[in-house]
Parts: structure tokens; sequence; C-alpha cells
């Protein structure tokens, strides 16, 4: 079947109206189904418990010190401490059997025969199982005893600390906001128990599972897990139909003319757009070194191999897990962007020939801002998790604590206005092809997937630590999910599309229909497929089968991205003389790992009923490593392969040690998913759905010594991954003294890689 590309433009707007119109109904529906913070909680007597105030205050102490990068809320953040809904959904069903069997019987409950403790334990579910209608929330006297138990245990973990859970002392600032942390995590657990009005089911579709609260997965769970297992099967079947059964044409050496890396001159901007690699790669270096921390806190909850010992300090008094895990991921999420960045602008005059004026200063101007956004952004949450910051500023320049957007509001409206600069030096480069185009051109495929990327982050901006934190997580995961599965997948399909044309293996055309399909198919499953976040978080149950069908259909892009991905390896392998093969094989091996990554082990644990009992535990930390690391960042690190080996000249060109660093993050990242992380999580998957969510995250859990053990067989990956970094950086030092110096003034006929490119359609 042979598609045009007008065709699939009028198509890809369909799909961009109808995904706007779905989620933009979402919207509104997460503020008005969102759960309620009532105006009081009363005790038997009517005397008041906790206000709303001390909720959203409880919110705000969650937020400024850091907890969702030590634990998590309703499932979603680390998955070091434990998961605060759950445990004190645990605790809290844990006092009031104590309050009943003491009442009732004048004994621990332990200690109880069999038959009094089923009868407390139904004692227990009729409290918790009522539904809410509005108004205060009344309280029975064994809830408002676990209530105050509860916050006093949170007192003793957060603000006196606890070494052996990784608490370093002092967490919390002072025992109110202790006391008001447990307030908003208790409001999570009611709601988690608690049914909707005229509903059958909690806020939360009866998550997480805790038999003794009445909460056990959903008969929905059941019937979409099948439904989308169904669809799994026929959506692999149709991408591979769909991939053979669309003419795109395959990258082939066949009759065309690979430009030598010698034969192309370098242009002053790209130079400058080289400098973004060194920046990124002392990020990447910093993330993999503090990831290695982060594993081993696992280990020893407050020390580092025994230094504390020698120095008497504990490391986690130092630096703790949460200021630790909060760095790892903005720091992995600057690394790759900014060399995402540099090959964005290094791109462009390999196609056009062409060097706007002043281009080199004003890209050396934007990888400065990017420097000061990313100093100041991590500096501020060190500031800001440590009470150096008064007020709002806490959260607009300090931290604002959540995961994967921790930096305050004013370091994310500077990475906002970076992206913005790059897309204007974007067009002045690509201006000779923007102008000879269509709207649906090659170049402004790039601009799109470019503008995609910060165009979601703005969701990032309509919160705040007053917000309802379902509606937070709602925002939230616009930006998370959706730069993941949507415009980071379009992204990566535009850039390898540019990277082929410059390489003369496929011709613009040809280039910029596989582009848009692979778009379509992304646009069409990845953004509605954001809402399998939504099951467990206090949203209406109407995403269920939503998300079942549209996560499972993401299947689809990421079978042409396996298959684009073995074409490019045919094209790499069937010319002995292909000068570009390792830059090739880093593209190469983010398609295989974006479909081993986001596809293999995305999709089984996106099945609802996995997904119930699966929610945050190591199984997603098996499937964000090799997703993130795997697709993303050896997509950018396969790039600075390219940009170097055209920067240098070809008989200084040494790519070994670029070889051995592919293999030892290749090999790294593979023993530390598949040995270590993932047989983790199916015992933590074991242990949900024997004993219960709270067991799962439990301490307890982490220190069976077969777990100790999993844990100690990550470190072999772990140390070839950050052996590998090292080497990767030493390799850029080196290359930095036999870079190819920038020719003054090249123009189209210097530039061999441009062939074709530039002729009118």
């Amino acid at each position: 079947m042979e598609l045009q590309r007008k065709t699939i433009a009028k198509v890809i707007a369909v799909a961009f109206v109808f995904n706007l119109v779905v989620m933009g109904g979402g919207a509104w529906f997460a503020y008005q189904e969102a759960p309620p913070i009532p105006d009081r909680v009363v005790g038997p007597d009517g005397g008041t418990v906790v206000t709303d105030a001390d909720i959203r205050d409880g919110k705000k102490t969650f937020q400024r010190n850091g907890l969702m990068n030590h634990g998590s809320i309703l499932g979603n953040g680390a998955y070091y401490g434990e998961d605060y809904t759950a445990d004190t959904l645990d605790l809290k069903t844990e006092f009031m059997r104590s309050y009943y069997a003491q009442e009732r019987y004048g004994g621990e409950y332990g200690a109880l025969p069999a038959e009094e403790r089923a009868a407390v334990d139904a004692v227990v579910r009729a409290d918790m199982s009522e539904q809410y209608d509005g108004g205060n929330i009344e309280y029975s006297a064994a809830e408002l005893y676990a209530h105050e138990q509860i916050r006093e245990e949170y007192v003793d973990r957060y603000h006196e600390g606890s070494h052996e859970r990784g608490v370093p002392a002092g967490m919390i600032e002072s025992e109110e906001e202790a006391r008001q942390f447990a307030d908003f995590a208790l409001w999570t657990a009611w709601f988690s128990h608690t049914d909707r009005p005229g509903g059958d089911h909690s806020y939360t579709n009866e998550w997480p599972y805790a038999p003794g609260a009445g909460n056990d997965a959903t008969g929905a769970a059941m019937v979409w897990s099948v439904v989308a297992m169904v669809l799994l099967v026929a959506g692999a079947g149709f991408g591979i139909w769909l991939y053979h059964s669309v003419r795109l044409p395959e990258p082939s050496t066949d009759g065309l003319s690979v430009p030598e890396p010698g034969d192309v001159s370098v242009f002053p901007s790209q130079r400058s757009a080289l400098r973004f690699v060194p920046v990124a790669a002392g990020l990447f270096l910093a993330q993999v070194m503090l990831g290695g921390l982060l594993a081993h806190f696992y280990i020893e909850r407050a020390g580092f191999f025994g230094i504390e010992e020698i120095f008497g300090v504990h490391i986690l008094q130092i630096l703790p897990f949460a200021i630790a895990k909060t760095w790892h991921i903005d720091l992995g999420i600057l690394w790759i962007a900014a060399t995402w960045l540099g090959a964005g602008l290094f791109l462009p005059p390999l196609l056009t020939g062409h060097e706007p004026r002043r281009q080199s200063t004003y890209v050396d101007g934007l990888l400065a801002a990017v420097i000061v956004v990313t100093v100041g952004g991590l500096g501020g949450i060190w500031l800001g998790a440590n009470g150096y910051l008064d007020g709002a500023l806490w959260w607009l320049v300090g931290n604002e604590g959540l995961e994967y957007l921790e930096v305050g509001k004013l370091w994310q409206g500077g990475l906002l206005v970076g992206f913005g600069l790059w897309a204007v030096l974007s067009v002045r480069g690509l201006k000779p092809l923007l102008d000879r185009e269509p709207p649906y051109g090659l170049a402004h495929m790039i601009l799109y997937a470019g503008g995609s990327i910060a165009l979601l982050f703005t969701a990032g901006f309509l919160f705040t630590p007053e917000t309802n934190i379902a509606v937070t997580e709602f925002w939230r995961w616009w930006v998370v999910h959706m730069w993941v599965e949507g415009a980071f997948e379009f992204f990566i399909v535009a850039i390898v599309g540019l990277t082929l044309v410059s390489m003369n293996l496929l011709d613009r055309r040809s280039a910029e229909k596989a582009v848009m399909l692979q778009a379509l198919l992304v646009m069409s499953t990845g953004v509605i497929g954001v809402s399998h976040h939504y099951w467990w978080i206090g949203m209406p149950d109407m995403w269920v089968p939503i998300g079942s069908v549209f996560s499972t259909l993401e299947l689809i892009p990421l079978v042409f991205i396996l298959f684009e991905a073995m074409g490019q390896y045919r094209a790499m392998t069937e010319s002995g003389s292909f000068p570009y093969r390792l830059p090739f094989m880093f593209i190469v091996a983010s398609g295989v790992w974006n479909f081993v990554g986001a596809g293999v082990l995305g999709f089984f644990i996106n099945l609802p009923l996995v997904n119930y009992y699966e929610h945050g535990t190591y199984l997603t930390v098996g499937h964000a490593h090799a997703a993130m690391f795997g697709a993303f960042g050896f997509l950018a690190l396969g790039m600075v392969s390219y940009m170097l080996q055209l920067s240098i000249d070809p008989e200084r060109w040494d790519g070994s040690w670029l070889r051995a660093a592919f293999w030892m993050w290749n090999v790294g990242l593979a023993l530390m998913v598949f040995v270590s992380v993932l047989p983790v999580g199916f015992l933590q998957l074991e242990t949900a759905f024997t004993e219960g969510y709270a067991a799962a995250r439990g301490l307890a859990f982490y220190e069976q010594p077969v777990i100790q053990t999993l844990f100690w067989a990550r470190l072999p990956g772990d140390t070839l991954i950050i052996l590998g970094t090292v080497v990767y950086a030493a390799d850029l030092v080196r290359k930095r003294f036999v870079l190819r110096t920038a020719a003054d003034d090249p123009d189209v006929e210097d530039m061999a890689v441009a062939e074709g490119v530039l002729d009118d359609d």
C-alpha cells in the first residue's frame, strides 16, 4: 500500500484533535472527580482531629522535604522507603485491630483465638468500608486512636530519624510538620478505602491491595486485563502487517555515495554545538555515580562500605537518599536533553550547507543558559530540602519535590525558555530547507518534535503545592508519560530520519514518510496511553478501559521502531566500507532497548490486574532503566559518536574507546536489569499478592537474605555502566585535542552529505 505524505499529514491532524478532545475532557473530569479534601475530620465527640489546612500543609511538607524521592504516595515515587498511602492504611488497620481487641476482649490482637480475631477483622473492615456523602469525615473511636498513633509513629520516623529505614535525623524539621505529613498520608489512605458516592469501590479503585481494610482488585481490572492481552497479540500482529504492507524504503548503501567524514567541512556553529557533549558527559558521569550510591543504600541503609566506622559520620546524614535520588533523576534528564539539543543544532548544516550569521555565538549562549539552569536547579534542590528557603521560595526556587519535576518553578521556566531558544536557532539553521519543503517536511518534523517536548512541559505549571494530590498527579503524568511515550519517541524517529538523510542512506521524501507514519502511530496511542497512570491515584474508573486499550496499542509504534532498527543494522552490515558503523551501533541498540524496555518490560506490567499488585515495585525500576537509558540514552550517545566522527580528521579518528564503552553499557544494563532488578520485582509481586502491598514495600521485605543477595548481584552491572561512562568521559577529553578546525566560510559544495536535500519537491 502506497501512502502519500499529504495523506499522513491530514490523519495526524485528525489524531491531534482527537487526543486534545479526549485529554481535555479528562482534565475537566480530574477536577470534578478528585477525592475531596474535607473541611474537618472529627472524632466521635465531634472534636476536630484534622482540618483541610492540615492536609494541605502536610502535602507541602511531603514535597518540600523530597519525600516522594524517599518513598512514594499512591504508588508513585521512589521505592526505597514505604509507600505512604499503603503504609498508613496498613498501620491504621493494625491499630484499629489493637483497639477493638482491647475494647471487646481485653487482650492483644495477636493473642486472641482465631474466631475472636476474625470478629475484630470484620468490625475493622466494616468501619473502613463506609461510603462518603460529603461534609466532615467522622471517625469512630478506633479510627481516632489509630490516627493519633500513626502521627506519633511518623514523628519518630521522619523527625527523630530512623537509620534502619534510611531516614536521616531531622528529615522533617519539626514534630508539628511530621504530624501534618501523617495527616496528609492518612487522607490518601482514607480515600483508598472509602467508596465513591453512589459507587461500589473506593476512589483509587480499591488500590492498594489490603484485605484487612477490605481492598481487593475490582472486576474491571480482571476484565480489561483480558481485553488488553487480546489487543496485545492483535496489536503486535497488526504492527508487523502494517510495516510490511506500507511501502517505506529501507536504508541502503547500494547505489548511494555515502560521504566520508573527511569530505565534510565543519561549521563554527557545529563546533559550538559539540561543546554540549562534554557538559552532558559530566552530568552523565555524576548520574551513574549517584546511581551506584543509591543501589548500595538498599544494602547499607545508613553507610557506605563501612566508611562511617572510620570517620564516625553516616553518609545518610550528609547526602540523604531523597536528595541523591532527586539529583540522579534530574541529571539523567539533563544529560540526555543537553546531548539532544547539541545534536539538533549540529545536524542542520549537514542538510543545508547553511551557516546563519553569528549562529555559533548564539549556540554558545544557549549552552551557557543550560549550565546556569542546571547549576541553579540542582543547587536549589539542596537548599530547599534543607530548609534554607522560606515561604514560597522553596518550590519556586528550590525543590518542587515531585518525581521528575523536582526543580523549582523558576528553573523549570528556564528550561522552557531554553527549548524556545533552541527552536529559534534550529529555524535559523534549517531555513533553506524550511523555505523549500511543505509543512509536513523533515525539517518541520524536527521542530514539531522539539516543540512538543516544550509544549507538554507546560503542564507542569498547572498546579501548585496547594493543589489536590490527585489533580497534581494528573498533570505531572502529562509531562512525564507524554514526554517518554509521545514527544521523546517522536524526536527519536525524527532525529534518526535526519541522520539517515545526512548520511545519504535515505532520500528526504522517504525519510519524511517514515517519520510521519511513526509519529502518527506514537500520537495515536502514546498520548491517551498516559491514562494507565490514572487507575490508582483517585481519578474516575473510566480510565481503566481507556488506559488498558491505548497503553496496549503503544506496542505498534515500538514494533515499527524495532523493524527500523533491524533495517538500519542491515544497512550497516551490507557494506564493509560503511564509515559510520559505530554511530549505527548506538542507534540500533536504541531501537532494540526501546522495544525491550518500553515494550517487553512495559506492557506486561500495564495489564490492569498485574499493575494492581505491581504498581510501585522493582518491576517498574527495570522497565524505567531499560527504556530511559536504553532507548533515549543510547540514541544520544549515538549522535555524539556521529558528531565526533565528523569533527575529527579521519586519520586521527579512533573509535575503540567508544566501542568498549558501548559494550560495557549494554552488558552492564542487561546484568543490572535481568540479574538483579527484575528478580527483586518478581519477588515483590509475589509478596504483594500473598501478603498485601504494604508488605511488599516494607523494610522486612528488603532485609530478607535472598533480596540482599540480589541487591549485591547488581554490583557487576552497575560497575560496568560506571566504568563505561568513565571511559566515555576520558575519551572525550583525549578527542578534544584532535578536533578539526572549523571552516571559516564553508558552502554547500563542501557539504557532501547534503546531496539532494535541497531539491525542490
